[in-house]
């Protein structure tokens, strides 16, 4: 079964202050600089060392395990959904309250356990705990996303996003292309490649006890000279006519209520809401990344069905998974490049990526080419991961680094729960149970519905520009801009530089994209 690689629904980087302080002056500062980055991106490329990953599929359904496709797709799979439901808020809270180590060793044990259920588990009962292990694994890969920067300065938060998600990718890459290798060429056993993922995890957990714990994280851990200073300089700096003097705020709440950061940012995310652009990427992000990882979470059981071969060496799940990633990478990358005025067409593009994923989707529910399904999954997980730094940054850049994360939790968690409710009906045996063909003709239903949503909103979106441009023409087509800049330059205000750090949100994302 296909599996979510980190990056997908992580938190964007924090958003580097304008007054960015010096770099440290070579010598002994500098040299503990790339020993930390070194070991940080070490340790975030082994913990993607999951050959076996690629083949859990075949590995369950084969001799080694001998489910069948039923227990395998409606009663294994489907848990996976509801433990993640279950466990991303606690997991989410734990990493900020325990300073993020803790939750990295978490989910390393967690790891060791999915693969120990793997090879010494019998039952769909073992199976559906190994699903349950692997839902803190994806719940806690918000914790490494949000550790690194715990360690840095703010000055080097851009380098270290680009190091520390070039490690991950790099480590996906690798372990897929590792296990095809293995696989194909050296002709091992799905079980002894799960003994190799087995040792790499267990050396990524003891690397993870060497790491260092931060004193500060972002909302329980702040202490005072980082409370005293955030609190100014992320929410109430954004809209400084908007907070209330202190001698007007509600009386009837308690003093320490009236300060606290929580209400500040609910205040402030009341605020943020009335922004279109922002509402228009937090439903993409929420609707069609659930179309995406519903997608993601069954793809590898469709092979399983379009070819359903006895010869391991003929099973290349884990070149699809390879080509893939190097394809959300450089989609991704070249999302930083486009330049339209997102405000106009913002509608219209996520439409025609819509309705090609949909097309991508039926295609692989109707052929019975293994190679065209690999090629089709292949350009539908490049296709979503050239939205989501688009969608990272018009969701990011005009929040403040507290309100980014909440904004960021609570898509992701409204996202999990549609997914749920959908794997409920279709997946579950306690609901519709279909088989993986039907779930994806069901899939690409839901995905042309999207895109009718989306192209009529364009319509709209056109007319209503089409009947003001009598009266003022169209700018020019301007760099990636949130809606906050975007409302700028159309009031003739002067725009940051890139230099300043706002353009550097949309250069990591998401949650990074899915690993199978």
């Amino acid at each position: 079964m296909s599996r979510p690689f980190p990056g997908s629904m992580a938190l964007s980087v924090p958003e580097v202050e304008k007054q960015m302080p010096a770099e440290p002056q070579p010598g002994r500062e500098q040299q503990s600089w790339w020993c930390l980055v070194f070991f940080l991106c070490f340790y975030g490329f082994m913990a993607q060392m999951r050959p076996g990953e690629s083949f859990i599929t075949p590995y369950l359904l084969g001799p080694d395990k001998n489910f069948t496709q039923t227990q395998v797709t409606n009663e294994i799979t489907p848990v996976l959904s509801y433990s993640y439901l279950a466990v991303l808020v606690p997991i989410f809270l734990l990493t900020d309250y325990l300073c993020y180590k803790p939750v990295l060793l978490l989910q390393g044990l967690s790891y060791v356990s999915v693969w120990l259920l793997l090879l010494f588990g019998s039952t769909v009962l073992h199976m559906q705990f190994m699903e349950f292990f692997f839902s803190i694994t994806m719940a806690a890969r918000i914790a490494y996303s949000s550790y690194i920067f715990s360690l840095v300065p703010p000055a080097r938060y851009q380098r270290m996003a680009s190091y520390s998600r070039a490690s991950v990718l790099l480590g996906v890459f690798t372990s897929s292309v590792l296990g095809q290798l293995l696989v194909t060429i050296g002709r091992v056993a799905f079980s002894t490649l799960n003994y190799i993922s087995l040792a790499f995890l267990t050396f990524s957990l003891v690397l993870a006890l060497f790491l260092k714990r931060p004193k500060r994280s972002l909302f329980f851990n702040r202490g005072a000279p980082e409370c005293a200073r955030a609190a100014p300089s992320e929410l109430d700096q954004m809209n400084p006519g908007q907070v209330q003097a202190a001698g007007t705020r509600p009386g009837w709440l308690p003093a320490a209520w009236r300060d606290s950061t929580f209400l500040r940012m609910l205040r402030e995310l009341g605020r943020a809401v009335q922004l279109p652009q922002l509402r228009l990427w937090s439903l993409w992000w929420v609707f069609n990344s659930t179309g995406y990882y519903l997608i993601v979470y069954y793809v590898h059981i469709l092979w399983n069905v379009v070819h359903p071969t006895t010869d391991t060496t003929r099973v290349y799940n884990g070149g699809a998974d390879a080509a893939s990633t190097l394809l959300g990478a450089l989609t991704s990358f070249a999302a930083g490049f486009v330049k339209i005025r997102w405000a106009l067409w913002a509608r219209l593009v996520i439409a025609v990526v819509t309705v090609l994923q949909a097309g991508l989707v039926f295609l692989m529910y109707k052929t019975d080419d293994i190679w065209l399904c690999y090629a089709a999954f292949v350009l539908f997980r490049g296709s979503y991961q050239f939205l989501v730094p688009i969608a990272t940054f018009q969701i990011a850049a005009s929040l403040s680094q507290e309100l980014r994360a909440l904004v960021f939790g609570i898509n992701t968690f409204l996202a999990t729960v549609l997914k749920t409710i959908i794997t409920l009906i279709v997946s579950d045996k306690r609901g519709l149970g279909l088989p993986v063909h039907s779930q994806f003709l069901v899939y690409f239903v839901y995905f042309l519905v999207l895109f009718a949503a989306y192209f009529l909103a364009a319509v709209l979106v056109g007319l209503r520009h089409f009947q003001q441009s009598r009266h003022q023409p169209l700018p020019a087509a301007q760099e990636l801009m949130s809606p906050v800049q975007e409302k700028a330059t159309q009031d003739g205000a002067q725009l940051p530089a890139p230099e300043d750090g706002v353009f550097a949100v949309g250069e990591l994302s998401p949650q990074s994209e899915a690993k199978a």
